[in-house]
């Protein structure tokens, strides 16, 4: 079973208007191919105190978890994750597409709502034993994420749940993701 936590903006610290503008996206249909509805989260990046918003209550909710390493899923991912890992003071990691990194890598395919695509991590990177959380902005159908958590688990290391700014229930990651813990920020309930 996922379990999966929500955790709403309620920091008296943001003006209201910018706690809305931390969830808010705007939705684009038929990108990046026809037939998807691709949910564009840059909203969030427009107004710093937003951003810095998110990014602190990623670090909060990793408080008192044994994490070794912040894994992120190209491209957006690593908008959160990089500095969330910088916060810590943890290796970042970056889970890329084929042909975007250097030296050698280990490689997992995966199925997407549009057709199939390939996640990869320089096998360097990987730490047998080590517990790694996977970061995106947008939890959807959670099929990247998952990828890339079986690319992990199958080269000795540990994934240790998945967290998002905002998550898709109605697109079921829950399934896709059973088993692992999942942290979201904000949840939308329909298209």
């Amino acid at each position: 079973m996922c379990q999966v936590h929500h955790h709403l903006c309620h920091d008296s610290s943001v003006s209201k208007g910018n706690r809305a503008r931390a969830f808010s996206y705007r939705k684009v249909p038929d990108f990046p191919k026809k037939g998807v509805l691709y949910y564009d989260i840059t909203g969030i990046l427009a107004v710093p105190e937003a951003f810095s918003y998110c990014i602190n209550r990623m670090e909060e909710l990793c408080k008192g978890k044994k994490i070794d390493s912040i894994a992120a899923v190209e491209a957006r991912g690593f908008i959160f994750g990089a500095p969330l890992a910088e916060r810590l003071g943890l290796p970042f990691i970056l889970v890329r597409k084929m042909g975007k990194l250097p030296n050698k890598v280990v490689t997992k395919s995966f199925e997407l709502e549009y057709g199939c695509d390939v996640v990869c991590v320089q096998e360097v990177d990987i730490v047998e034993g080590s517990n790694i959380l996977l970061v995106d902005d947008l939890i959807a159908t959670g099929g990247t994420l998952q990828a890339a958590a079986a690319m992990f688990t199958e080269h000795g290391a540990h994934v240790t749940g998945f967290m998002g700014v905002i998550g898709l229930p109605f697109l079921q990651y829950e399934k896709t993701l059973a088993g692992y813990p999942v942290e979201v920020l904000q949840l939308y309930h329909g298209e």
